[in-house]
């Protein structure tokens, strides 16, 4: 099986809506392993509240319900573990007080048999690694991925290697008891006079959520660094952190990209669609950026809110990235296992009265060059779930095999740090981080301030995904009642209507905040006079 292969099994093991078990399980599975909300809430980037909601019939959305579905699989099956072992451990014990030893020998204790090292229990791939990695459950290196996120496979791996933990390898008993040795730990006070099975003396080990580390650490290396260079000025140091954010943000990259199965080509060839036809002019593709304004209301004056959706381009570094040098292809199928810029003849739209179109605003029909989250979102929308459209037709295309993943480290990183910067109100840390990854997308193309990376075709797919996943807000919304007034760039959508029964508020990637308010309708003035203009 090739490596596009394994991502793409990968890939369709991930369901659209991952499974979660009902809301009184969450709770009592977290209890159980006695983990505290604000613990489980921290380790998923969420508010000790956000968790309450989930454990009392509220259910999480997107990315972050992944997670807690894995977190919750993860609960269930290790204390499952725990406690079957617990039961034969105690079945083991009882026969061995009723039955004589045959030799003075003493008993040992057979090990399981291992896993399958392609496969775990559950199926899943099993991937090897070069470099071993934090375990997701317990934080310690793990030398392998299993499902994509790198684990144990022995359940007795998998536990913190806390002071005074308990070896449990069976320790040969000395034919002579000797007098113990004050100096000395004794290495079988644990074990029974047997020396058969081991007798915990102390609790059994739980999973400990970790701290953000690795990667995560070279930003706040940094901003500590430079507040001390600048006695502790927060206006100074955030001037100069913002200078280094792009050569930082590729010291970040490279620090997640250690031990990772890809390399990030840096230079690679790129046709000259993608070249710039002037020094001051763009290149051929088309990112489809929304700019729309509804052109009608329902009758009446209406309160209209307009949200700003946070962390646009830092959600849209997970998007299919192509790997290697783009090849040219042409014809009507689209592959999805490789990724690019195609050119297109985009479908008619009969929807402008209350959704954008999502191309965006065009002047000019025929063809054009589209990215891949343009292409995905109206062969989506041409299907049979939404039957929007009629589907894209596809003349040719520049491609190479992708992944979704290249910089899901990356983010992850960037993700944590902000984050972190929320909860504890450090804004040198959030505008370095915001500075980070908005300037690292800007400068991968043809840019003077980022020589290091030369990706103009990252840059447009970046850009275009932060797109699509406005305009597949404003379709959600649509969806659920809502009436869509605006849609403009990455971060603002406008509507009418009770708007957080469809979006979540807060800070977070995943949640909305409200830029701002006002009255439209029938003698409310045009919408030019409308507060809250894009900034």
């Amino acid at each position: 099986m090739s490596d596009f292969d394994a991502i793409d099994s990968l890939l369709d093991a991930v369901g659209p809506e991952a499974e979660l078990p009902p809301c009184q399980v969450r709770r009592e599975l977290r209890e159980r392993a006695r983990l505290s909300k604000a613990q489980v809430a921290r380790a998923l980037g969420v508010s000790p509240s956000t968790l309450s909601g989930w454990e009392n019939g509220r259910d999480p959305a997107g990315e972050i319900r992944t997670k807690y579905a894995y977190l919750l699989d993860g609960l269930n099956t290790k204390l499952a573990t725990e406690t079957a072992a617990g039961t034969a451990t105690g079945t083991e014990a009882a026969l061995a007080a009723e039955q004589p030893l045959a030799s003075d020998t003493a008993a040992t204790v057979t090990p399981s048999s291992s896993p399958d090292p392609g496969q775990d229990e559950d199926g899943d791939d099993v991937e090897p690694l070069v470099v071993p990695e934090p375990c997701v459950l317990c934080g310690h290196p793990a030398a392998q991925r299993v499902a994509g996120f790198a684990q144990h496979l022995a359940p007795a791996d998998c536990r913190p290697t806390a002071t005074g933990a308990l070896d449990t390898r069976p320790q040969p008993e000395p034919a002579t008891p000797q007098p113990p040795n004050p100096s000395q730990p004794d290495r079988h006070a644990s074990h029974t006079s047997r020396g058969s099975h081991p007798v915990r003396s102390t609790p059994p080990a739980r999973r400990a959520f970790q701290e953000p580390s690795g990667p995560v650490d070279l930003i706040h290396e940094a901003v500590r660094d430079t507040l001390t260079e600048h006695q502790g000025d927060a206006d100074a140091a955030t001037a100069a952190l913002l200078k280094k954010a792009i050569p930082d943000a590729m010291r970040l990259l490279d620090a997640t990209r250690k031990g990772a199965r890809y390399d990030v080509i840096a230079h690679p060839w790129i046709p000259d669609i993608l070249k710039k036809q002037t020094a001051r002019g763009a290149d051929q593709i088309w990112e489809a950026r929304p700019k729309w304004t509804r052109r009608e209301l329902p009758p009446g004056r209406h309160e209209v809110t307009a949200l700003d959706i946070n962390g646009a381009y830092l959600s849209a570094l997970k998007t299919h990235l192509p790997l290697g040098q783009l090849e040219h292809s042409t014809g009507l199928a689209h592959d999805r296992r490789r990724s690019g810029v195609h050119l297109i003849t985009p479908p008619e739209w009969d929807h402008e009265a209350v959704l954008p179109h999502p191309i965006g605003q065009r002047d000019e029909p025929g063809p054009l060059w589209v990215t891949e989250p343009t292409l995905r979102l109206l062969l989506r929308l041409s299907g049979p779930k939404h039957q929007l459209c009629a589907p894209p037709q596809i003349h040719e295309s520049y491609t190479s095999g992708a992944t979704e993943n290249l910089l899901e480290k990356f983010r992850i990183a960037l993700k944590d740090a902000r984050d972190t910067a929320i909860e504890q109100g450090d804004t040198v840390t959030l505008e370095y981080v915001k500075a980070m990854y908005s300037k690292f997308v800007s400068t991968m193309g043809e840019s003077n301030y980022n020589r290091e990376l030369y990706r103009p075709d990252w840059m447009h797919l970046i850009r275009s995904q932060a797109f699509a996943n406005l305009w597949l807000k404003a379709l959600r919304a649509h969806d659920e009642g809502l009436a869509v007034v605006r849609a403009m760039g990455t971060d603002e959508l406008h509507v009418i209507g009770d708007w957080r029964r469809v979006f979540a508020e807060g800070r977070g990637v995943t949640e909305v905040k409200v830029k701002d308010t006002y009255t439209a309708g029938t003698d409310a003035g045009e919408y030019t006079a409308i507060a809250g203009e894009e900034e």
